[in-house]
């Protein structure tokens, strides 16, 4: 399945300033992910080794965030002092990680960051991610068709401080703000994590007067979470996640989960290592130093198009 999407990566990342191509060269490249307890970051460094495995001569070095900004930084800290080639990396926080990441960059390590942004690294040799903004959107224009009169909506919020979460709010915001028939009736972080979105939902619907009408998550995690608690309660009320983890595809499948949204990380994941090993190997920077896959809404009708539809049992 993975092959499919390589065409993302194909497609996005130009180069400009391109030179004969030299022979391979042995490269050691740090990857960094903020949480591997996470499935959608397991499936994104699966993804970079195999990428890796396919342009040959790399050794990965995977580190595991492990859902802390300290550890994260510590671990791009480590990779510094060993000396390694290059970085491919998704900060958990695009504020915080910015001091470790200008060290990298001052030590004259390349740097590409992938899913998340870093702010205030102006060195940084490129970006691969999704528009975060487009998906949130996305949520927000399918909560508009299946709702076209209107509706209540509980938003679970990802992680303070992180891109993803700041983007896909702000997307679904765009999307129903300044039309009143869509209300905002409860809105919190739930931490991208599905025992905090468990927590939060069933905080949330004993202090409504009503359920809300619709549920949007900024991740699958918390829109399974959400789910669990519906399920419970025996509510019916559609739920929209974002990621289009496995698990997620066989409860649209299944006729549980309404949507999600597909990021295509394995396109991410090629892009990002490509134009890492392009500059390191033969100088060549990337086209443009932000590169965007755009998301789509991921339902029953189209569930074909999810990147890891052949992952599910």
């Amino acid at each position: 399945m993975r092959k499919q999407f390589v065409w993302a990566a194909a497609a996005l990342f130009g180069v400009v300033g391109a030179s004969a191509p030299a022979a391979a060269q042995q490269l050691e490249i740090m990857t960094s992910l903020p949480s591997l307890g996470f499935p959608f970051f397991v499936h994104m460094q699966d993804e970079l080794s195999a990428e890796a495995a396919m342009l040959g001569d790399i050794t990965i070095v995977a580190t595991d965030g492990q859902n802390s900004t300290p550890k994260q930084a510590a671990d791009v800290e480590a990779a510094i002092v060993q000396g390694v080639d290059g970085i491919v990396i998704s900060p958990k926080d695009a504020v915080a990680m910015a001091p470790a990441l200008q060290e990298a960059v001052d030590a004259g390590i390349p740097v590409v960051t992938i899913d998340r942004r870093v702010e205030g690294v102006p060195g940084i040799l490129g970006h691969v991610g999704a528009d975060n903004v487009k998906g949130g959107e996305a949520q927000g224009a399918f909560i508009k068709a299946l709702f076209p009169d209107g509706a209540r909506v509980m938003n679970l919020q990802g992680q303070p401080g992180s891109s993803p979460a700041i983007d896909r709010n702000a997307g679904v915001h765009n999307v129903l703000d300044g039309d009143d028939r869509y209300v905002f009736i409860f809105e919190d972080t739930a931490q991208f994590a599905r025992e905090e979105a468990v927590r939060v939902t069933e905080a949330a619907l004993a202090g409504l007067n009503e359920p809300p009408d619709v549920i949007v998550a900024a991740n699958d995690d918390m829109a399974l979470g959400a789910l669990t608690v519906l399920e419970e309660k025996a509510l019916d009320i559609p739920v929209i996640g974002f990621d289009a983890l496995p698990e997620a595809l066989k409860s649209i499948r299944d006729g549980k989960l309404t949507a999600t949204v597909e990021q295509f990380p394995g396109g991410q994941s090629s892009g990002a290592l490509k134009t890492l090993v392009e500059f390191l190997r033969n100088g060549v920077k990337p086209a443009q130093q932000v590169t965007l896959l755009t998301p789509i809404i991921i339902t029953k009708d189209n569930i074909e198009d999810a990147e890891r539809l052949g992952e599910v049992q």
